[in-house]
């Protein structure tokens, strides 16, 4: 069993990220159980909806301008977490996921720790991400991390928005 003091989190620039990361995976398996979790499931990729699909087939140009965090066992990809490039002083996380078969080990933690630490690298002064109001889980941990609810700037049904200075 992978012990968590195994996994590290690698920075990859969007426009240099490859196929042996493994990112294309857990995109993928991200979308799909979000898609469920919304009511709509689909049977893989092609079920998706076309910007889902580009950020699978082809990572490199949907997150061009990112920077992409992988929390890596080994060489195996265990977990992501994109962070755009700072915008009128703010910068967004999105994508966090952790394969099941790891969490528990602090992975998500580790690489929302990470971007945090990023985007004040980058020089934003805020974060901000939307969550599904059922992924209670990650709610807690965002609100551990010192993200509070904000004023909604996506006008999807049961999306959260929160935000925090960096």
């Amino acid at each position: 069993m992978t012990d968590q003091r195994e996994v590290s989190i690698a920075r990859r620039p969007g426009r240099t990220l490859s196929v042996e990361d493994g990112l294309e995976a857990l995109l993928l398996a991200y979308h799909l159980r979000t898609e469920a979790q919304k009511g709509e499931p689909v049977a893989d990729a092609d079920g998706l909806p076309d910007r889902y699909r580009l950020e699978i087939a082809d990572p490199r140009i949907a997150f061009g301008d990112d920077v992409v965090l992988v929390a890596l066992s080994g060489s195996t990809a265990v977990g992501c977490l994109v962070v755009t490039a700072p915008a009128d002083g703010w910068s967004e996380v999105k994508r966090l996921w952790t394969d099941p078969a790891f969490r528990g080990r602090g992975i998500a933690s580790g690489l929302l720790g990470a971007a945090l630490a990023q985007a004040a690298e980058n020089g934003a002064s805020t974060v901000r991400l939307s969550v599904w109001n059922w992924r209670t889980g990650a709610i807690a941990l965002y609100e551990r991390f010192g993200f509070t609810v904000a004023e909604s700037w996506d006008d999807r049904d049961q999306l959260m928005c929160m935000e925090r200075a960096v």
